[in-house]
This record gives structure tokens, C-alpha cells and sequence, in this order.
């Protein structure tokens, strides 16, 4: 699962002094948005695969729709936000749900490990002063090439494939993390905050997938 926000807000600029709320501000629409996510989880828990495809699509459509919210009304692009984090949850409940019965520990080895992994690599972005705008385009590009990875792997068998793809995509988004955390720190626009929110929830999800996908690969 590995879709991130295309497109930044128009500029409005925030003093210094606005960075530490506009963090806030962010940090606490993820945190609502991993709560809807946890609700859509819960209530997709028994649905089929059939419909994780159809959230997918929507949750898709609802990421396209903020990039264009976000410009004309802050309240619409929050509300799509939520929205996002609820279809997605209902996308991933029957993974979720599968690894809560075959192994119980792993989905919690996953959160905790998801955890230190954003800790850590968004304290490293936030603080880094060097400009890493320009390995947006690699980090791009090497997840295109994840992408079409996991699709060779739905077809073909490789010995520890699945780890492989695993390694890779935490490697990826270990970028992509540093990369999000000191744009929140460099944003020039306070109205952007729900799309940051969005591109860090994402980076959360597809890390903690990734670590699920290590710790229960027994299962």
C-alpha cells in the first residue's frame, strides 16, 4: 500500500514562530486520522477482499480530492482527510485482521517497531538543515520500482521475496519520512497541514505494513 499526497497548498506564509503550531497542528490530524483509520479497521475486520480492492479505489479518490481542497477550504480538506484515513482502514482490515488470528504478537511487534522506526527518522528530518528536496525524485522512482516488484512477486516465486520487498520498502520510507518531516518544518503555508498529515499518516501505514509483513512472515 504505498500512495502519497502529488501536489503541496499555495503559498501563505507563517513566521517562525508559527512552526511549532502548524507542527502540532499536523501531528494532531494524524493522530485523528490513525484513530478513523483504527475505526475502519474494526468495522471492515469481517469484510472480503473484494471490498478492500473497492476502499482502495476510494481512498485513492478522496487523496486526489484534498490536493485540490486544500486550496479553496481548510474544514473540506480536514473532513476529506478523516475520510481517507476511514476508508483506508476499512482497505486494510482483512490484513490486519488475518495477522491479528494467525499471530497476535506480530501486529503488536509491528506498532511498536512503526513507532521508534517514525520517532527516529522524523526527529533526523525535522532537524536536518541540509535541503533534500532534490531526492524527492529518487525516492520516487525506487518506489515506482518497489511497486512493480511486488507485482513480479505476485507471479513469480523468489526465495525470500516478501523480506526482500519488506527491507526495500522500509528503506524507501525511511527517506520518505525524513523527507515529509522537514518539508512540516520548512512549509511556507499553515493551510497545507492536512495534506502533511496525509503524506505522514501514509508514511506510518506503509511502514508499520511492512514491519507486519517481517514479523509475521512465519504466518
Amino acid at each position: 500500500m504505498t500512495m502519497t499526497p502529488t501536489s503541496t497548498a499555495a503559498t501563505t506564509p507563517v513566521s517562525r514562530d508559527e512552526t511549532g503550531r502548524l507542527f502540532g497542528q499536523t501531528m494532531g490530524l494524524v493522530a485523528v486520522t490513525a484513530g478513523f483509520f483504527a475505526l475502519g479497521a474494526y468495522v471492515g475486520r469481517d469484510a472480503s477482499g473484494g471490498w478492500a480492492i473497492l476502499w482502495y479505489i476510494a481512498a485513492f479518490a478522496v487523496l486526489f480530492a484534498m490536493n485540490y481542497a486544500v486550496q479553496r477550504s481548510e474544514q473540506l480538506a480536514v473532513t476529506l482527510l478523516f475520510g481517507f484515513g476511514l476508508l483506508l482502514g476499512l482497505a486494510v482490515a482483512p490484513t490486519i485482521g488475518y495477522y491479528l488470528d494467525a499471530d497476535p504478537q506480530a501486529v503488536w511487534q509491528a506498532g511498536g517497531a512503526t513507532a521508534l522506526f517514525i520517532a527516529g527518522f522524523g526527529a533526523i528530518g525535522y532537524a536536518t538543515r541540509r535541503d533534500l528536496s532534490a531526492l524527492t525524485r529518487v525516492f520516487f522512482w525506487a518506489l515506482v520500482a518497489l511497486i512493480a516488484f511486488g507485482v513480479v512477486l505476485i507471479f513469480v516465486q523468489i526465495p525470500n521475496g516478501a523480506l526482500i520487498y519488506s527491507i526495500a520498502g522500509l528503506v524507501i520510507f525511511a527517506g520518505l519520512t525524513v523527507f515529509d518531516f522537514q518539508r512540516l518544518r520548512q512549509t511556507q503555508d499553515i493551510r497545507s497541514a492536512p495534506l502533511l498529515a496525509a503524506s505522514i499518516f501514509l508514511d506510518v501505514l506503509n511502514v508499520f505494513l511492512f514491519f507486519l509483513s517481517i514479523f509475521g512472515r512465519d504466518n
